[in-house]
């Protein structure tokens, strides 16, 4: 079972900027071969999505539409990254962030059971 891990979670301020990294604990795990997707989840809430990319040649973002432009998700092909900006954020966007990939790279999967790989978390706290 590939491991993915995030990076990136800590302190911040509202209305400060945040950039999540999602790396492959496997070196061979090839991010441009899936699709990939950031979620959180708040203390007593349900998993939700935020943001995926769609696999090459599409590479088309797509975002919950209630959060559009303060979330971006961009890869790091080179690297074999894939981060997620959090611009402005607020309180309400303390959570437990996850990245996930699917198995067979669909286009715009938006639920957890539509993803087999998921990383253990990393831990935003932003203080108003």
């Amino acid at each position: 079972q590939v491991q993915l891990v995030e990076s990136g979670g800590g302190l911040v301020q509202a209305g400060e900027y945040l950039r999540l990294s999602c790396a492959a604990a496997v070196r061979t795990f090839s991010f441009t071969k899936h699709t990939v997707a950031w979620f959180r989840q708040a203390p007593g809430k349900e998993r939700e999505f935020l943001a995926g990319i769609n696999t090459l040649p599409r590479r088309s973002a797509y975002n919950k539409d209630d959060i559009w432009g303060r979330f971006i998700i961009f890869r790091d092909t080179d690297k074999n990254l894939v981060h997620l900006e959090i611009h402005d954020a607020s309180p309400e966007d303390t959570a437990v962030y996850y990245c996930a990939a699917d198995e067979s790279g669909a286009t715009g999967p938006q639920s957890v059971r539509d993803f087999h790989y998921w990383g253990q978390g990393t831990q935003v706290t932003v203080s108003s």
